[in-house]
């Protein structure tokens, strides 16, 4: 249920408004949901309605007492007793809701049923929401309906001469007609209230009874009136109840919530002027559909439910496995046939009873004859076995035949001949020189025997006669051989271990790979052979042998082009030694046409790619280049080794580090810079200074920079005007000093160009940033870490006075 809205309300208001719906609402029945209910109530609030307003329309909408009540019990339970005893700020919902409106509390709790397979079949009937048992309003009223004080009738003349009036049943059981004075109807049904009625017209329609009419008169029931019944007994909410006079038995029992945990569903009595006049069963509603006993209620009529005499189980192999209520002299037939029958793997032969003792438990088993004449008592549970899980008449055929599966024996199949003839023969790859057939022994174990299948097929040898459970499998060929294979690997597409066949080559083995990549050589492919010498009994002194071949259109030009593979071979494709991939380096900031090259030569230099590039500009400034490095696969790997080490080294030393992952992270290992002197490596090609490149390297060479940043342990990081000579200290000056965490001894001094020189005396050049080390910062001594040292120390030296002495 959606949780309600708040709306404030005066509750004394509140009670004399409700009392109207009560009276007004009594006759008509519950027509939507109670979600709708809830939505509608939270609309018309919204809408700013007054309480008469939204009383007055859920009264149109055919709201009920019963379905508040039903709503407001529901409620309580969701919303608990804290909710129940809230003082204020309690919405319209609330107060129909718990009841603080003239409803009577449930002294009944809601009992737990536990899992549905554990309730008892039908106790839940009245719980649905979608089952309300409201009569219906909108069909005529039957023939045999008993008029009473509050009822109105309605009095159709038509013909000669028409008339149409509505009069409502005083309390004393008449109407009053103008010019006919009082009828009395109440306790009249329907059709004897017509003829009392049209008797009484007839004195002022002369025509409306004789021999050939031409007036006609009919009555008919409009609102119809409210009755008063009890619900008593096995009920969640027993009490007085304000129904229709149309409302029935089941129509009582779903106001009162349905029957409580221990009530009857087979027991359900109506009482009438202190007599009882019909017994209620719901299993015949529920299993029959037969509603001829749900009676309709008349005033002051008591609903008794009695508590349950008889709850037996089922479980097992039955349709619906539950508790059921019988009745006193039912069997255990009947209780099987209310839980729906056998299911279909039911062994029907016996059925299991387990009854309470006077001391213990007792067991009955029961045979088929029995199931009608054995009385179930209270707390019986019957269970129904299932059907083994064999078969009396079943053969298994598996292996090298072309249908195998399961066969039944019978006719058609009674030999180990005709098992192979119903699966309709052996395969090519069957090995007839042996089958095995397993045979189940009586006491359950298994014995296998062979014979050879050829023989027996041929006449040569009995055929044998077939039994239950017997599996026959006929091998194959291939299975007594090994999973042959031959690996190909090198310069082919698809490198992989391929299943062997006879007469395969090595250009077979080589289209089965997709054919040669690129880089294949043709001048060298090698076929590596294992030896085998099952006969031997020394180590040989070579374990394989090695055979060379080079390829010319798709064929072996070798020694002995007719060279075929055997199992276990290993096919290598050299890589051709002139083959490269090309290198890519690329080169940016001051030069001519800057962008990416591709290497021409192993062994490209720095200046070979400036040169490429058209030269230098004007505007460059050499000894700031710098040149960007694409690690390898291993330095890679090596940088993060690195980097997990300083982790570990951290945490042993706990100082305040993040984790090796969250470091990962934040640098950047895949590129590094290197440090150059392009200056020197231009003016000496070829010279130390001029590095080879490789692919993937980036070269910036930039402008001239007149500034110098100094970071680190300084009071204001700066970046100031290159002055020509000037030494460090003036550039820590210019950033204000050393911080109080500066490492002054350990400055260093990082270049454009990636080169780094440390000390107090590196030289200064433009572009260039000047990094001051930070001491870590240190917590301050505690007093109970001050006073714990001092205790250490005093116990320190007295122990050495101790000692001397």
């Amino acid at each position: 249920m959606k949780p309600f809205i708040s709306m404030h309300v005066n509750p004394s208001r509140f009670l004399t408004v409700l009392l109207l719906f009560l009276l007004t609402a009594g006759s008509l029945f519950a027509q939507i949901s109670d979600s709708q209910v809830i939505e509608e109530l939270k609309r018309y609030r919204d809408a700013g309605m007054s309480q008469e307003q939204i009383i007055r329309e859920m009264t149109k909408k055919g709201v009920t007492p019963a379905q508040v009540q039903r709503l407001r019990d529901q409620y309580l339970n969701q919303e608990g007793e804290a909710a129940a005893a809230a003082p204020s700020g309690k919405s319209l919902q609330d107060d129909v809701l718990r009841g603080e409106a003239g409803f009577t509390e449930n002294p009944v709790a809601t009992e737990d049923k536990g899992s549905p397979t554990e309730s008892v079949y039908g106790q839940s009937l009245f719980s649905s929401q979608n089952l309300t048992f409201a009569p219906n309003m909108n069909m005529p009223t039957p023939a045999n309906y008993v008029l009473g004080p509050g009822d109105e009738v309605i009095i159709d003349v038509w013909g000669d001469s028409e008339l149409n009036v509505r009069y409502t049943v005083a309390p004393d059981g008449h109407i009053t007609v103008p010019g006919l004075g009082r009828i009395q109807l109440s306790g009249l049904s329907v059709k004897q209230a017509e003829l009392k009625i049209k008797n009484e017209f007839s004195t002022i329609y002369s025509d409306l009874g004789s021999g050939e009419p031409h007036t006609f008169l009919a009555i008919s029931v409009g609102n119809v009136r409210s009755i008063k019944v009890n619900v008593m007994g096995e009920v969640k909410r027993p009490g007085t109840y304000t129904l229709s006079s149309f409302s029935s038995a089941f129509h009582a029992l779903y106001a009162a919530g349905g029957t409580s945990r221990i009530g009857s569903i087979r027991n359900i009595r109506l009482f009438r002027s202190g007599k009882a006049v019909a017994t209620v069963d719901l299993y015949e509603y529920l299993m029959k559909g037969n509603n001829m006993a749900d009676i309709t209620l008349q005033e002051g009529d008591i609903v008794m439910v009695e508590p349950y005499g008889i709850l037996a189980q089922a479980i097992g192999e039955v349709k619906r496995p539950m508790w059921y209520e019988l009745k006193e002299g039912e069997t255990l037939e009947d209780l099987i046939r209310y839980a729906g029958g056998y299911s279909g793997n039911a062994y029907r032969g016996n059925v299991s009873v387990l009854r309470k003792g006077s001391e213990e438990m007792e067991a009955h088993t029961l045979g088929e004859a029995q199931y009608g004449t054995f009385r179930l008592k209270d707390g019986d549970r019957a269970e129904v076995s299932t059907i083994l899980d064999k078969y009396a008449n079943m053969v298994e055929v598996t292996g090298s035949v072309y249908r195998p599966g399961k066969y039944a024996i019978g006719e058609q199949i009674r030999t180990v001949g005709d098992l192979i003839k119903v699966a309709q023969g052996t395969t090519g790859d069957a090995y007839l020189q042996r089958a095995l057939l397993y045979r189940e022994n009586e006491d359950l174990t298994r014995s296998m025997q062979s014979f050879s299948l050829d023989a027996l097929l041929s006449g040569q040898i009995a055929d044998i006669e077939l039994r239950k459970n017997d599996l026959l499998h006929i091998p194959s060929v291939l299975s007594l051989e090994s999973d042959f294979t031959v690996y190909i690997g090198g310069e082919v597409r698809h490198p992989d271990s391929y299943p062997y066949a006879e007469n395969m080559t090595i250009e077979d083995i080589i289209l089965r790979a997709g054919g040669l990549t690129e880089a294949a050589s043709t001048a060298r492919v090698d076929v590596y052979r294992r030896l085998r010498d099952p006969s031997g009994t020394a180590v040989p002194k070579e374990s394989g042998e090695r055979f060379t071949f080079t390829l010319a259109d798709g064929e072996i030009v070798s020694s002995d082009p007719g060279f075929t593979l055997q199992p276990y071979d290993q096919v290598v494709v050299r890589r051709s030694p002139g083959y490269e991939v090309q290198q890519n380096v690329t080169v940016s900031g001051e030069v001519l046409f800057g962008g990416q090259y591709a290497k021409v030569s192993k062994d490209e230099r720095l200046s070979s790619l400036v040169e490429r590039a058209g030269g230098l500009t004007p505007h460059a400034y050499v000894k700031g280049a710098r040149l960007t490095r694409r690690l390898t696969a291993a330095e890679l790997k090596q940088a993060q080794e690195a980097l997990k080490l300083k982790a570990e080294a951290d945490v042993t030393k706990k100082e305040d580090s993040v984790n090796y992952e969250e470091q990962l992270a934040q640098v950047d290992l895949s590129n590094r810079p290197v440090g150059i002197d392009l200056e020197k490596a231009l003016k000496h090609p070829g010279g130390p200074e001029d590095i080879i490149l490789r692919d993937g390297d980036v070269l910036n060479i930039p402008q001239f920079e007149a500034t110098v940043r100094i970071s680190g342990g300084v009071l204001y990081p700066n970046t100031v005007t290159y002055k020509k000579n000037k030494k460090l200290g003036y550039y820590i000056n210019q950033a204000g000093g050393y911080s109080r965490l500066a490492q002054k001894r350990n400055p260093y001094v990082v270049y454009m160009n990636g080169q780094v020189a440390s000390g107090y005396w590196a030289r200064i050049e433009p572009g260039c940033e000047i990094i001051v080390p930070e001491r870590p910062e240190r917590e301050p001594m505690s007093l109970q870490g001050i006073m714990g040292m001092t205790t250490s120390l005093a116990t320190i030296a007295l122990l050495i006075s101790n000692l001397i002495k």
